[in-house]
């Protein structure tokens, strides 16, 4: 789909690269340096992970590296910036993840269902989201130190609908490693992976990474703050955007090569139980130009099964 109206955007600033490189670098440090020995109580060697929550921003690439059976209904509220076409988009969307072992599970990642309000009228339209899939590994699960290192892949299938920009190309691999490393009730997760589309000219390809630092204040509040981020690594033939869709949307944008988006925000989980929490988040577009992003509410429940 083309829109007749074109749309004027600017290079992001060394600035806003240098915030990119920075994030990139603290969350593969956190990926290698978390390695070390810590002297752990029998107390947190028992139970470190009961403490330890999922990411709620970013969900379809911030995968938590937790080995867990669960379903996990999401809803997020998304505004999209005025420096590209304005409006919001809602998402309503279920991931799964089984655990086949304690150090295997299958994971869905991506499915649901768009609506999208932009500003301009013609674009206004409802659809299915493409369907995403995988496996993930818990590499090295050591609770001696509190660390957790999962790597996986994922391939998202262009099974959506074109009317709100999925379902074009001949899908996309996605491949990452997560890592958490418990510190008593303070947590530091992190995610770094790349998007590998099948075809190139249709879809472009990216990095993503994401950070998120949590306390368990108690069952009913555990706060995080977090932060996000995709680089765009090729141009392809699609529209000549300056910018890329961020997580649910890959334009195949001709124009966007080396483009940098990075989001941060907060927000908390609350752990009804052993089995169910649910979680909020918040998150604002800081680099220029926001392009779809302009900020997200993001609201989800997990339940453990």
């Amino acid at each position: 789909m083309k829109t007749t109206k074109s749309h004027k955007v600017t290079t992001p600033n060394k600035a806003y690269c240098v915030l990119a490189s920075s994030l990139g670098v603290a969350a593969l440090t956190l990926l290698i340096n978390s390695l070390s020995v810590f002297t752990a109580s029998s107390d947190t060697l028992a139970d470190w992970k009961a403490e330890a929550i999922s990411p709620v921003a970013n969900p379809l690439f911030f995968e938590s590296p937790l080995i867990q059976s669960e379903v996990r209904p999401i809803f997020m509220y998304h505004n999209i910036s005025d420096d590209f076409i304005g409006g919001f988009a809602r998402v309503y969307a279920v991931q799964l993840r089984y655990a086949v072992t304690e150090r295997l599970a299958i994971i869905a990642t991506k499915d649901g269902f768009i609506q999208l309000r932009p500003n301009v009228a013609a674009l206004r339209k409802d659809g299915w989201a493409d369907i995403g899939a995988g496996l993930k590994y818990a590499l090295i699960d050591d609770k001696e130190n509190n660390f957790i290192l999962t790597p996986g892949v994922k391939y998202e299938l262009p099974s959506g609908n074109t009317r709100v920009f999925q379902g074009n190309g001949d899908g996309e691999f996605d491949v990452f490693v997560s890592a958490m490393k418990g510190w008593d009730k303070f947590h530091a997760t992190a995610s770094v992976g790349g998007r590998i589309p099948v075809n190139f000219d249709d879809e472009t390809a990216s990095l993503h990474y994401s950070l998120q630092l949590d306390y368990h204040v108690c069952q009913w509040f555990i706060p995080f703050a977090v932060a996000s981020g995709h680089t765009v690594l090729n141009e392809g033939k699609g529209p000549a955007f300056k910018v890329e869709g961020f997580d649910l949307i890959n334009f195949g944008a001709s124009d966007a090569g080396g483009f940098t988006q990075i989001a941060v925000g907060g927000g908390f989980r609350s752990r009804l139980c052993k089995w169910a929490d649910v979680g909020f988040a918040y998150e604002k577009g800081v680099t220029s130009p926001k392009g779809l992003f302009d900020d997200r509410f993001t609201v989800d429940m997990i339940v453990k099964f």
